[in-house]
């Protein structure tokens, strides 16, 4: 029983994972379109970054959860 709702937990991680991976790809997407741009907005290109980093932390996160502790 316990195992199934690991899985469900495990499954829903990692479906969670591959959003904010996508959604970090597509702000530096955005980062990189605003900064090329004739006059780039810095304000915003630091909004973006900084929403950039906390997806990082909280993929660094989700990623923790997933990776099984192994005692050496």
């Amino acid at each position: 029983m316990f195992d199934d709702m690991d899985a469900l937990d495990e499954d829903a991680l990692r479906e969670k994972l591959a959003e904010l991976r996508q959604d970090h790809a597509d702000l530096d997407a955005a980062v990189n379109a605003i900064a090329i741009s004739p006059l780039p907005d810095m304000l915003l290109i630091g909004r973006l970054k900084r929403k950039k980093l906390a997806l990082k932390d909280e993929i660094s996160r989700i990623e923790a959860q997933l990776t099984p502790d192994i005692i050496a």
